[in-house]
């Protein structure tokens, strides 16, 4: 097994290339098997979950090559439905998107029920309410889910601004005749994204972006070359690693308008934060205010920045709170953290940090994936020397994590055996 070993107390300076978001290249990449015609996708990030997708994908007829390291073609031409790998599948959240691919143009579905972090519940139950409005008939029988029917137009509204349920009911959507609305939709950029591509395949979709999305179906979608978006989450990460090492870094290739809340309240806890048209540079000298942080759909503080924010507020002067309303499992951090010397007082869905604690470097045990890099942000900050584990979460969704830090003052390396350590 592999472990992150990260000798701490260094500021980070320099810049930071950001790759293309984890939560949008995988719709897209499913929403790739809805035509018949070869996709070209640019600034793909290689990480696990992308690697895990095009599996899946190729097992089930898919042709997808990579041009580059950051490009991949698509044809799905011979795709067979119902034919998806269960092993695969429980491996990935993001699996679930091949009921709306499958139903939308085949009008049945058969898939392992997904996987991925264990965050709690995270049930199927907007998606099979949206499928079932549309015309399927859904079954979930055992660990598997069922579904089939001759799809037709309709009007859905989501209980909650589900994202996994808005990417559904869309890739299912755009194939059916007449016109189909989705209510209180999910706002992401990713949803955005993902309605940009299919737009460009051919699709007729409107209002993505905002709580209501209208489809008008399309008899068929075509190719198209289309770039993924900048990752959110990734460039969020490392700002929350600067503010809480100190230093100054540039993060090229962002869309600074998706870093609105994260921005909002680094400035708010005393770092600086300066934005161009595609940049953000963030400085600190270390010195943070605490913060009391709720999380929310998009636009507000996302869940998946919840745990590297935490790591901040753990040496920030002050109480502070942070409020986890979206996954009730999120605070497993909380013991790593804790081994580290931080006081966090944690019950329900609510967090309270004392601050201006001293972290010390301690073996460390990833929990999921953003935890996993808020340990990286812990560790970083913390004196002396981290070890993390179950490093194949952090794997999922961050594109050279250790190229990147390492290029900006960190002492991070990934080891298998602690002789393999050289000093830096």
């Amino acid at each position: 097994m592999e472990k992150l070993v990260i000798r701490g107390n260094r500021r980070l300076n320099g810049t930071i290339q950001i790759s293309g978001m984890k939560n949008s290249v995988l719709p897209i990449l499913y929403a790739c098997a809805l035509t018949r015609e070869t996709c070209i996708l640019e600034n793909v990030p290689d990480v696990s979950d992308v690697r895990n997708t095009v599996a899946i994908l190729s097992e089930m007829g898919v042709e997808v090559n990579w041009l580059s390291a950051t490009s991949l073609e698509i044809n799905a031409a011979h795709f067979v439905a119902c034919t998806s790998s269960d092993e695969r599948v429980r491996k990935i959240r993001a699996s679930s998107y091949l009921m709306g691919v499958e139903l939308g143009r085949f009008g049945k579905t058969r898939i392992g029920l997904p996987g991925g972090c264990s965050l709690g519940a995270r049930p199927l139950d907007q998606h099979i309410k949206g499928f079932e409005i549309l015309g399927a008939e859904m079954t979930v029988c055992g660990d598997y889910l069922f579904g089939e029917g001759k799809l037709h137009e309709g009007k859905v509204m989501l209980d909650i601004p589900s994202v996994g349920a808005t990417v559904n009911l869309i890739l299912a959507a755009v194939l059916t005749p007449g016109t189909t609305f989705i209510g209180n939709a999910a706002r992401e950029p990713h949803i955005v994204d993902l309605a940009n591509f299919l737009n460009m395949c051919g699709a007729n979709i409107h209002g993505a972006g905002t709580s209501e999305i209208k489809i008008e179906g399309v008899p068929s979608l075509h190719g198209c070359h289309h770039t993924i978006v900048p990752d959110m989450i990734e460039a969020g990460t490392y700002m929350a690693a600067v503010a809480g090492t100190g230093g100054c870094v540039t993060l090229q290739n962002v869309i600074p308008k998706h870093l609105e809340s994260i921005t909002g309240k680094l400035i708010e806890m005393g770092v600086t934060v300066t934005e161009g048209d595609n940049w953000v540079t963030v400085s600190s000298d270390g010195q943070l205010k605490t913060a009391q942080i709720t999380t929310a759909v998009y636009p507000g503080f996302p869940t998946d920045m919840h745990p590297q924010f935490s790591a901040l507020l753990c040496v920030a002067q002050g109480n502070g709170t942070v409020v986890e309303k979206i996954f009730e499992n999120r605070f497993a951090y909380v013991a790593q953290f804790r081994k580290m010397g931080a006081t966090i007082v944690q019950s329900g869905n609510v967090a309270d940090f004392q601050g201006g604690q001293t972290l010390t470097g301690a073996p460390l045990v990833a929990t999921d994936l953003r935890a996993g890099a808020a340990m990286v942000i812990a560790a970083l900050m913390a004196d002396g020397e981290s070890e993390i584990t179950n490093i194949h979460y952090i794997d999922r969704g961050y594109n050279g994590l250790i190229e990147k830090l390492t290029a900006v003052g960190a002492c991070i390396e990934r080891v298998d055996d602690p002789a393999d350590i050289e000093a830096c």
